[in-house]
């Protein structure tokens, strides 16, 4: 099992990015795709995880109504559209893969119990 994640870069408060989460080696269409973020001298939190069979989402509350997670799954692809960045959201951003019950959980674990993580992306929001 792998994971790409790219898309990160700078962007003003305001702008707009779309990370990428490239998945390949499952046996299985039936996972969800989390993405978690670090920033500096802060514990890793779960932002967005969506369902590639079921297309269930969640998002935490500070992206709410920003970000946007999409799958296609026809490319093995999980989008995160984030508009409306605001410097807070300066982080390395991070795709896992696992079931969506252990992903929706992980949400609220920092994704400690993870095992499948891509390398992250760093994004950079300045003021």
């Amino acid at each position: 099992v792998q994971l790409q994640a790219s898309g990160g870069g700078l962007v003003q408060a305001g702008g707009s990015l779309r990370l990428s989460c490239v998945a390949s080696g499952f046996t299985t269409d039936d996972y969800a795709i989390g993405w978690f973020r670090q920033a500096p001298g802060k514990e890793r939190e779960g932002v967005s995880c969506i369902s590639r069979s079921d297309g269930y989402t969640y998002y935490a509350d500070s992206v709410k109504g920003r970000f946007t997670i999409s799958s296609d799954n026809a490319k093995n692809t999980v989008y995160l559209d984030m508009n409306s960045l605001k410097p807070e959201d300066t982080a390395v951003y991070y795709c896992a893969a696992d079931t969506w019950g252990n992903i929706r959980i992980s949400m609220f674990m920092g994704g400690e119990d993870l095992e499948s993580w891509g390398q992250g992306t760093l994004v950079t929001v300045s003021s």
